[in-house]
């Protein structure tokens, strides 16, 4: 199946809808994997490839964007409800 998502570098935990996709929806990645939405994601918004433990990283592009609020699974949309992009990067 063609990927629905755009998926930058091999660190990201993230990748970007190229479509809306509702709720049950396959989200097809780059390497032939498919996850299952668990809620309607809008297009060119963020969608997690993996799980992520709160106060975890989110990675897009290689590059730490912002730390997550609450646990975040795998098919999660990820937006401003669940990521903080104030936070201070420990590394």
């Amino acid at each position: 199946m063609k990927p629905n998502v755009v998926l930058i570098n091999k660190n990201d935990n993230v990748a970007v809808m190229l479509e809306d996709v509702k709720a049950g929806d396959a989200i097809h990645l780059p390497d032939n994997e498919a996850i299952v939405a668990r809620s309607d994601i809008p297009y060119s918004h963020k969608v997690a490839v993996t799980d992520i433990e709160a106060g975890g990283y989110v990675y897009k592009y290689g590059e730490v964007i912002g730390a997550v609020k609450e646990k975040i699974r795998k098919g999660d949309w990820i937006h401003t409800h669940n990521l903080d992009i104030e936070a201070k990067v420990e590394v």
